[in-house]
């Protein structure tokens, strides 16, 4: 179990350097300056933060009275991670479409194509962490 001083190291190292390639890359890729594609990020950062606790809250309030104390198997979760990316995707495109001054399918275009960088960029980060700052063991 990691302690609470690793669970935040963790947090801020991922959000710092999220925040770094977003608007590094971004700015490259989109040719927006570095300084919108960094706020875009920050901006998501908080959002994703709030939709996070807003969502399973929702969604527990949800299982509650439909589903009682049954177990939440393999499929509750991937409906559970296919509803909360679907909506964090819906207001992404908004967001970006505002921000950037552009169409909504480009806007769509560019929200898939952070939710994709993002989906390789936790796996790595977490697997550097874990490589960087093992679990101690328990004695």
């Amino acid at each position: 179990m990691r302690t609470l001083k690793d669970r935040i190291r963790h947090t801020v190292l991922f959000e710092l350097i999220a925040l770094f390639l977003v608007a590094i890359i971004g700015s490259w890729i989109t040719g927006h300056s570095v300084e919108k594609l960094g706020i875009l990020s920050l901006m998501f950062s908080a959002i994703a933060m709030v939709w996070n606790m807003a969502f399973n809250w929702m969604f527990d309030l949800w299982d509650r009275r439909y589903r009682g104390s049954a177990k939440r198997g393999i499929g509750v979760r991937v409906v559970h991670a296919f509803l909360f990316e679907a909506a964090f995707l819906i207001i992404g495109v908004f967001l970006v479409a505002w921000w950037l001054n552009m169409t909504l399918f480009n806007a769509l275009l560019l929200d898939i194509s952070f939710a994709a960088f993002f989906l390789v960029y936790t796996f790595a980060y977490n697997w550097s962490y874990d490589t960087v700052f093992p679990i101690p063991k328990q004695a």
